[in-house]
């Protein structure tokens, strides 16, 4: 790998006696990692046995790779993710039942992580502004079983209107210079130039801007970035310090191997060092920065009147008798305990809104909650997302798969029981992992596993 001149002047400079070590470290190879997912049944024996360590700062996490069509990784019991990013979650520790918002949400590692944390409680706002970028978040949602997340593709200057002074959390995980991953995505270095932080920075602000708008009196936000560079680092917490004077820094209490912020980066601020670094010649991941603050104190809350949004993007539809008969009809036979928070129709899809339905009105919303299924002519075909937010105590109807047979399920092929079973609609389960729905008919079961996702 081969770093830039101006970088590696920069950073001699500001590592001082630091700097030949610190080189040295972005040399060197990166590391994975992976989560497990506290919402499943159970741990990932299976991967976690393939881990080459624990990750000391997460109690979900370890060191190794995953295997993307292992049974594990299929049915969302793992997410793969770099060991450093992993500190971010645990940094925000969203609490069951709060508000929360990730900006700039994709892939999905981070939001995963608040999900868990969450206990799918409370209501998960996870935006993207690109929309192929958030299709790729609402696919990773699904497939880690989140229930409370509902996926937008918004500019955060479009959600500030839709979501003032909302959310009890806010992560900004911002898009950044990336100088932090170079050595684990080293064509990030090609986009690098000396200006290219100043303007990182300029872009982080307006983002911060928008969330500031967002947050709650009281509500807490977490800033974090996978770069070294001061400008986007200590010298955009320093702006917000100066620019917002309700906001005060909270001290992240930090693992070994991790580094305060450097004050002499910025204005001098010594609060600043409540700030994380976390650098790759110190700890076994990537460079990354994050910053913790709380917004004041907690006001009461003034009675404003609604605003119209005038734009008509996302219009709500709630299904008509026939569709929650059918939905109805169903979820008795596989589910009897469900109790979905609001049923709402996005063409033929079934979601469950986990929020109120004028907050999603206007906005481009790719995943409005749990997708529970699609309506057919004269019938309810649930989705896999259902399934794969369920435990497979929670099913009434229940049939048990073999590895072989999970393999057939996967590449999309029938597959023949011996029991002698009802017909109809079943929760398909393999080791205790819920893999999807089959429907049996005279001892075969028919597969709707996506077609898109076949293997």
């Amino acid at each position: 790998m081969q770093l830039p001149n101006e970088f590696v002047t920069k950073y001699k400079k500001l590592m001082g006696a630091e700097a030949d070590e610190f080189l040295s470290a972005l040399a060197q190879s990166s590391y994975s990692g992976f989560r497990e997912n506290p919402l499943k049944n159970g741990q990932p024996v299976a991967t976690i046995e393939k881990a080459t360590g624990k990750v000391p700062y997460v109690p979900t996490g370890y060191y190794g790779q995953v295997n993307g069509k292992s049974l594990d990784h299929v049915t969302g019991w793992v997410y793969s993710q770099e060991p450093s990013a992993m500190f971010v979650g645990e940094v925000v520790n969203p609490q069951a039942g709060e508000r929360v918002l990730d900006l700039c949400a994709a892939p999905g590692g981070k939001t995963t992580h608040l999900v868990a944390k969450m206990n799918n409680q409370g209501l998960l706002v996870a935006n993207e502004i690109f929309p192929k970028r958030a299709k790729i978040l609402a696919e990773n949602l699904e497939r880690w079983g989140a229930k409370n997340a509902v996926v937008t593709s918004e500019s955060p200057a479009d959600l500030e209107k839709q979501f003032p002074q909302y959310f009890d959390r806010i992560l900004v995980d911002a898009p950044c210079s990336g100088e932090g991953m170079f050595r684990k995505e080293p064509a990030g270095i090609e986009y690098w130039s000396p200006e290219y932080p100043a303007e990182c920075a300029n872009r982080q602000q307006k983002i911060l801007a928008s969330a500031m708008k967002m947050l709650k009196p009281g509500g807490t936000l977490v800033y974090s970035t996978c770069t070294f560079a001061p400008e986007e680092d200590e010298q955009n917490i320093s702006w917000l310090l100066n620019n917002y004077p309700d906001l005060k820094l909270i001290p992240i209490e930090k693992a070994s191997g991790m580094d305060d912020g450097r004050p002499e980066w910025a204005d001098g601020n010594e609060e600043l060092k409540k700030t994380v670094r976390l650098f790759p010649h110190h700890l076994k991941g990537e460079g990354h920065f994050i910053a913790k603050l709380v917004n004041g104190e907690p006001k009461a809350t003034e009675k404003k009147r609604k605003k119209k949004n005038k734009r008509k993007r996302q219009s709500i539809v709630k299904p008509d008798k026939e569709q929650v008969k059918l939905f109805n009809q169903f979820a008795t036979s596989v589910f009897p305990d469900y109790q979905p928070y609001q049923l709402i129709l996005f063409g033929d899809q079934l979601y469950d809104l986990p929020l109120e339905e004028d907050k999603i009105e206007g906005l481009n919303v790719l995943r409005p909650g749990l997708h529970l299924g699609t309506f057919k002519k004269n019938r309810f075909e649930p989705a896999l997302a259902w399934a794969l937010a369920s435990l497979p105590q929670e099913a009434k109807r229940v049939i048990d798969l073999n590895r072989e047979q999970w393999h057939q399920y996967v590449h999309g092929d029938v597959i023949n029981i011996d029991a002698d079973l009802p017909n109809g609609w079943y929760l398909l389960v393999c080791d205790e992992h819920t893999a999807g729905f089959g429907k049996l008919v005279s001892k075969t079961i028919k597969n709707f596993y996506p077609k898109g996702l076949r293997f």
